[in-house]
């Protein structure tokens, strides 16, 4: 009964206390932005593939084997703890043994488990306080997580100790009482030989040690975790449970921005009136309330393992953005500005703010949204969201654009491109070549199958020029029927949109809109990753509903139809290495189909180290393809040069006009333009065709 009586005070003041600490972040989150979720379906699938499966972190397979087998054995061991607490509250012994064999499977998992889990906080804290791995270090990593990275891999690790001890001293009661032992503990019976003089009043004695030493250790834990960032183990699956689902390249619409846009393409346009409730204070994101509740949530879940800074471009050519500083200062600041929230409701100022007094303006322009760092988070935290809504803040509310964001701001206005060249420059790039308009398919009545979008790229970049021509070439000889849009087309708005441009970028995107349906628009082909990602993903949203192919997956569809055959001997010999565009890969997920293409070009292929998901960014997105580059060791574009040039490819093949500008610029400073070339898949197809 005494038992009882202090097991029960212990858990009530365990509850009290958690309830209390968790009850402040419920306060907090009222005062973010709303989001829905939407999508169960794909939201449970996601959760049990990288919650349960833990697929993200085998993406370091050793490293990644290790932690998996902690979660999965926390899974297991979950249940014993369960039973323990029945146990402590009912007076009761291994009640689930009524489960029969299912409790002796887990209890005999859940031991075996108990020392995987104790070996490897071995190998974690030899990590952190021996080889002292590259990630755990940087600029926004205090003294003060290092010690609660220490502390709560010590404690894991205590409780282990007195999880096998538990088990031990039960099997050893046991075997000197004759009592039945419920359950299987293999390592534990092993354990057991250890022990060989203990009386039957020894074991069971030290049993209860064992028992209250672990079942305390947890109940203090459960409580020092909402003061650490070890909140994960708690917010890890919700988190992952509410992530995007979205493919990454996908960024939502601003409603409000939808509405303004519209009255000013429309004057005469009507809307239903939103509640004001739901209207934003302001566009982007100045402080931590103007984010939404899952950019706070994934703050908590952070777990500052550094795997987004890790891989993150800007960081590793020594610049100041670190995606991981991102969460943890959106972290800090809640919990610095969250109890003046709280006393005093939204109109608290305390005179400092996430961005400028945390986030840095440098820090946010360094960013090229490639999303590296959210495709490497185990959890699916997605740090670009954050930024993109503090650079909404910079540009829409503040006007503080870097010079040159606003020259190519400018320029699209203007000129429907972000170069200074006419909109009416924009078919000069077909001259020569029997390129069809949509205009004249339409005025004879024809509706093309395709629309091939040439992207601002394609029609004014000089060099992206050949590739287009190079691509209808080949639309020629497969005697596909498309037309193009000539001087009817303008930017799609990506770079505008992912500079924080967004009013700009969803006038670019109705105005294209209007036009593509007015030609009943069904399918588009694109060369352009960005394009081919904000027509397929991003238009839906302001009523452009399109089938988007990018010309890889195009000429991987005619390959595989047949249609082409890329025998020739143009490329024999020829080493050649492929540069995965983010908003192709990671983006959009496909990695196979430009792989495909150059299997059936006879050649030697050779992959980057960084190849696939793992590829880095060429250095031009989010906007750095126009302005330039934060202070840092080197640029971007060199580090994926030299990446790609340790291969010993004589071909570097891209499949973006962004990618094809930074790689061949990255060819002329490493001065190996003799010895390598840059090419567009579509340009070797042609090559091989003999076109």
């Amino acid at each position: 009964m005494i038992k009882q009586i202090v097991f029960s005070i212990a858990l009530l003041i365990t509850l009290g206390i958690f309830a209390y600490s968790i009850q402040r972040y419920f306060k907090y989150f009222k005062f973010t932005r709303k989001k829905s979720l939407g999508s169960i379906g794909k939201r449970l699938w996601k959760t049990l593939d990288v919650a349960g499966f833990q697929v993200k972190i085998f993406r370091r397979p050793l490293i990644g084997l290790v932690h998996a087998l902690v979660f999965w054995g926390f899974m297991i061991i979950l249940f014993g703890s369960i039973e323990m607490v029945v146990d402590g509250l009912f007076r009761t012994e291994k009640v689930f043994s009524v489960l029969g064999g299912v409790y002796t499977f887990l209890m005999a998992f859940g031991d075996v488990f108990a020392l995987i889990i104790l070996v490897a906080m071995i190998i974690f804290l030899t990590r952190r306080l021996i080889l002292h791995v590259k990630r755990f270090s940087g600029v926004e990593m205090k003294p003060v997580s290092e010690y609660d990275a220490v502390l709560a891999l010590t404690i894991i690790f205590v409780l282990m100790v007195s999880l096998l001890g538990m088990n031990t001293f039960y099997l050893k009661w046991a075997a000197l009482t004759g009592a039945v032992v419920e359950g299987a503990y293999p390592v534990s019976h092993y354990l057991m030989s250890w022990f060989p003089h203990m009386t039957a009043n020894e074991a069971w004695t030290l049993y209860q040690v064992n028992w209250w030493t672990h079942i305390l250790l947890i109940f203090i834990f459960a409580n020092i975790l909402p003061y650490s960032k070890h909140f994960h183990v708690f917010m890890s699956v919700p988190n992952v449970f509410v992530s995007k689902v979205d493919p990454l390249g996908y960024v939502e619409n601003m409603e409000s921005i939808t509405k303004e846009v519209k009255l000013m393409l429309d004057p005469n346009a009507t809307f239903e009136e939103a509640p004001a409730e739901g209207a934003p204070e302001r566009f982007g994101a100045l402080d931590v309330e103007d984010l939404n509740w899952v950019n706070y949530f994934n703050s908590l879940a952070c777990t500052e393992c550094g795997r987004c800074t890790s891989v993150c471009p800007a960081n590793i050519t020594g610049k100041l953005l670190s995606p991981r500083k991102v969460m943890m200062d959106t972290r800090a600041r809640m919990k610095e500005k969250g109890p003046g929230l709280v006393k005093e409701g939204k109109g608290f100022d305390d005179g400092k703010h996430l961005v400028m007094d945390y986030l840095t303006e440098e820090e946010l322009w360094a960013c090229t949204m490639c999303n590296a760092c959210a495709q490497e988070c185990p959890i699916n935290i997605n740090q670009p969201s954050i930024i993109l809504e503090a650079r909404r803040y910079l540009v829409m509310e503040q006007s503080k654009a870097p010079a040159e964001l606003n020259t190519m701001f400018a320029n699209i206005e203007n000129n429907g491109a972000p170069w200074q060249y006419s909109q009416q420059d924009r078919m000069l790039w077909a001259e020569g070549l029997e390129v069809p308009l949509m205009a004249n398919k339409f005025a004879n009545n024809e509706k093309p199958e395709y629309l091939v979008w040439v992207g601002s790229a394609g029609a004014i970049d000089d060099r992206y020029k050949k590739v287009m021509r190079e691509f209808v070439k080949i639309l020629n000889h497969l005697k596909v029927d498309y037309a193009v849009l000539g001087t009817e087309e303008s930017d799609s708005g990506d770079v505008a949109r992912r500079t924080g441009n967004e009013m700009l970028f969803q006038m670019q995107a109705l105005t294209n809109i209007e036009i593509l349906n007015g030609y009943e628009v069904k399918k588009i082909i694109t060369c352009d990753p960005h394009d081919f990602n904000t027509l397929k993903n991003e238009y839906g949203d302001l009523g452009g509903n399109y089938e988007v192919k990018h010309h890889t997956q195009f000429l991987q569809d005619a390959i595989a139809e047949g249609k082409l055959s890329l025998d020739s001997d143009k490329f024999a010999g020829k080493k050649i290495t492929y540069h995965d565009p983010c908003y192709l890969g990671r983006g959009n997920g496909e990695y196979d189909a430009p792989r495909t293409i150059l299997k059936a070009i006879p050649s030697v292929k050779v992959e980057m180290e960084k190849n696939r998901s793992f590829a880095m960014c060429c250095g031009a997105g989010g906007g750095q393809m126009f302005k330039e580059a934060e202070k840092g060791e080197k640029e971007v574009f060199i580090e994926r040069t030299e990446q790609a040039l340790e291969t010993g490819a004589s071909i570097i093949c891209t499949a973006c006009p962004f990618c094809m500008t930074m790689m061949t610029d990255g060819i002329k400073y490493k001065n190996k333009e003799e010895e390598v070339k840059n090419y567009d898949i579509a340009e070797l197809v042609s090559i091989s065709l003999g076109l």
